[in-house]
């Protein structure tokens, strides 16, 4: 009788350890809920002026990062870097709605959880600027839901509100619900009733966001499964007002994210897990798609440059984070940033071009119509005044003394440690990537004709990355000793250093273009039509009547969008603007430029149109 008890007891724990093990061994379902444009304005981090019980509720049966970033502070390379777990400026996808091959190894994340069973579906965006391979996902668009899949089979789902976006915060008409009263006015803002009006509409937006996501989650728990699901919630980048999206600073890089594992999942947590509390963790957009692996317990593949945050393939914890910037819809800059959790470094390649340029879309907020009239009128704090001026070399701010960003450290002796540390990781990330950011677009494309850019990147002889770096940094520098040297780089075998060496001299503007006369002159045969464009922009601008005489056909040219293509064409454009009045003769041949090609992806065929419109409303009639 005591030997079957026994057997009894042993059988019955073994169908418990097998059943624990199956437990452990079973997927666990995944959910993503994500919103447009927003930062950690939320009650759950702190902010009482929100109102947002449905994500507080969430943070409080949840682990809250307190340090995460979007990489990119707008929608389309944020999205990119999610979807593969690889930098944009390493594929080439870094400009805002571009379009780029991805190497055939790679594959889109959905593309690997689907090989393992799960069925994956996104509701709805995906503002890709990678070509979209076969096979993303089980089904994408606005009837996409985790109930279509198989019974019994693992789900991933996203649904992505986009109420929050830039576009909501400024229709009208609008019944606040938020009072304008009560919004903090970040220090680089002016005070004035549009720009609390937009501020208030804002978090009117993120409640109405925050339903949404309330919404989600009771459909989860009536359907048995929460769980079984492991949520997770973020923010796609900084809040949609001016300097937030589109600026790699904190402001346009933090967002919310919050993760709930259940407990049956309990061995997939981090170790800083706790229900309700928070963690400092440095995390951002390009950790998502190894952590989404990892949790579903398979290895994230060497390709990818993120590092996962929890699941059985949980990596050690990174010490920076990065952001970029490159073209902005219409607007071409190059940005990086680096953040530590207290301080945040940018590193400035077009330092000429304002903060502030023209972009149509932007410009369609009232926040931003009234903040630039306030420059144009001299009513603005130098705080507030800043975003229409040209931009320093280099940035550095301490978010624990200075949250709003506004008082550049640079050229403090007392923080020249974290500086050089910083530098020192700005540096070592672009070359650790391949970063090929430092090519001009139409550059980059005609190069990776035949591959993509990614590999061009990884090809030293067709993009020797060192050479060229040094030049950009040796071009954004401002320093008049360096012009000698810069008239050099126009003379080099590498089209991308001669590019350079141009933008070196735009920069120094008068006096580059003084002491370097002959070399840019020369530079407007340049067989690379970017060379010719930069040479001209500082000809234009900044030369004498002569060599503006020279310059405006080069520019006119190059701009015509059938036969210079798209990515010329733009950096055409973008120099006559910046010519402003001296473009004055070529004005009737502007209006009369090819206005659409329609080779290019829908996405970008907006942008010359914009740009000929502006030239013509300055030029006047």
């Amino acid at each position: 009788m005591l030997r079957h008890l026994l057997m009894l007891i042993l059988c019955l724990n073994g169908l418990f350890t097998l059943a624990c093990a199956r437990a452990d061994d079973k997927l666990p379902n995944i959910l993503w809920i994500t919103s447009e444009d927003n930062g950690p304005h939320l009650g759950c981090y702190g902010d009482d002026y929100a109102t947002t019980p449905n994500l507080d509720a969430l943070a409080e049966r949840s682990l809250l990062y307190r340090n995460c970033w979007s990489n990119a502070p707008v929608c389309a390379p944020a999205r990119t870097t999610i979807i593969t777990g690889v930098y944009p400026p390493a594929t080439g996808s870094q400009h805002m709605r571009s379009m780029v091959p991805m190497p055939d190894f790679m594959r889109m994340y959905p593309q690997i959880l689907r090989q393992a069973g799960y069925y994956c579906t996104n509701n709805s965006k995906e503002d890709y600027n990678l070509a979209k391979p076969d096979g993303v996902w089980d089904e994408s668009s606005r009837n996409a839901h985790w109930k279509n899949r198989q019974d019994g089979q693992p789900f991933f789902a996203i649904f992505n509100h986009t109420i929050s976006h830039e576009s909501q915060l400024r229709k009208r008409p609008h019944t606040p619900v938020h009072d304008p009263a009560g919004v903090r006015v970040p220090a680089y803002h002016p005070d004035t009733p549009e720009v609390r009006q937009d501020w208030a509409q804002y978090y009117d937006k993120l409640t109405e966001m925050d339903r949404l996501v309330g919404r989600n989650l009771k459909e989860l728990e009536e359907a048995g499964l929460a769980d079984d699901t492991i949520v997770m919630y973020y923010g796609d980048h900084g809040s949609g007002m001016p300097r937030n999206k589109r600026w790699p600073y904190s402001s346009g890089l933090r967002v919310p994210l919050i993760v709930h594992i259940p407990e049956k999942f309990a061995h997939l947590r981090p170790d800083d897990y706790q229900a309700g509390g928070e963690t400092g963790r440095l995390v951002s957009f390009v950790d998502l798609a190894p952590t989404l692996l990892s949790l579903a317990g398979i290895e994230p593949p060497e390709w990818m440059q993120g590092h996962a945050f929890a699941g059985v393939h949980e990596a050690e914890p990174q010490p920076y984070l990065y952001g970029f910037r490159g073209r902005m819809d219409e607007r071409y800059d190059l940005v990086r940033s680096v953040g530590n959790g207290r301080y945040v470094y940018l590193r400035h390649y077009m330092p000429h071009r304002i903060y502030g340029q023209y972009i149509k879309y932007m410009f369609q907020t009232p926040t931003t119509q009234v903040w630039h009239q306030g420059f144009e009128d001299g009513t603005l704090t130098p705080e507030q005044a800043l975003f229409w001026q040209e931009k320093p070399v280099e940035e550095l701010y301490d978010l624990q003394t200075d949250p709003d960003e506004v008082r550049n450290l640079v050229g403090s002796a007392e923080h020249r440690e974290i500086l050089d540390e910083l530098r020192k990781a700005h540096r070592d990330w672009v070359f650790r990537i391949r970063d090929v950011g430092f090519l001009p677009e139409a550059e980059l494309h005609a190069r990776a004709e035949g591959r993509t850019p990614y590999e061009v990147g990884h090809d030293p002889a067709a993009y020797p990355l060192e050479e060229i770096f040094d030049a950009a940094q040796l071009a954004a520098g401002r320093d008049r000793e360096a012009i000698s040297q810069l008239r050099g780089l126009l003379a080099s075998d590498e089209s991308a250093v001669r590019y350079w060496g141009a933008m070196g001299l735009l920069i120094r503007k008068e006096a580059g273009v003084r002491e370097g006369r002959d070399a840019l002159r020369a530079a407007l045969d340049d067989p690379s039509p970017s060379v010719q464009v930069a040479a001209a922009e500082a000809l234009a601008c900044y030369g004498n009547d002569d060599d503006v005489q020279r310059a405006l056909p080069v520019l006119l040219k190059n701009a015509n969008l059938e036969e210079s293509g798209l990515y010329v064409a733009m950096q055409a454009l973008n120099a006559i603007d910046a010519a402003d009045e001296r473009a004055a003769p070529i004005r009737d041949a502007v209006a009369a430029l090819p206005r659409q090609a329609t080779s290019y992806d829908r996405r970008l065929r907006g942008y010359v149109p914009n740009l000929i419109d502006k030239i013509l409303a300055d030029l006047g009639e």
